[in-house]
């Protein structure tokens, strides 16, 4: 499963493995550190998540878009 983790400065969109979940990352484009949520951290996606056989993105409210 991949996360697609969205730079709170920049904004951009980065593809990630399921082990960046709750680690703070580095932006690679503007260099800002920021947390990736934990999959727990978001109840109602973590369903949707673990069925997924692709990509799942996750905004800040929770959404979860496929």
């Amino acid at each position: 499963m991949q996360i697609i983790a969205r730079c709170p400065r920049c904004k951009y969109n980065w593809l990630l493995g399921e082990e960046a979940a709750d680690r703070r990352i580095k932006c690679r484009k503007c260099r800002k550190l920021f947390k990736v949520p934990k999959l727990s951290d978001v109840p109602k996606a973590v369903k949707v998540i673990k069925t997924a056989k692709g990509t799942i993105y996750v905004d800040q409210n929770g959404n979860t878009y496929a």
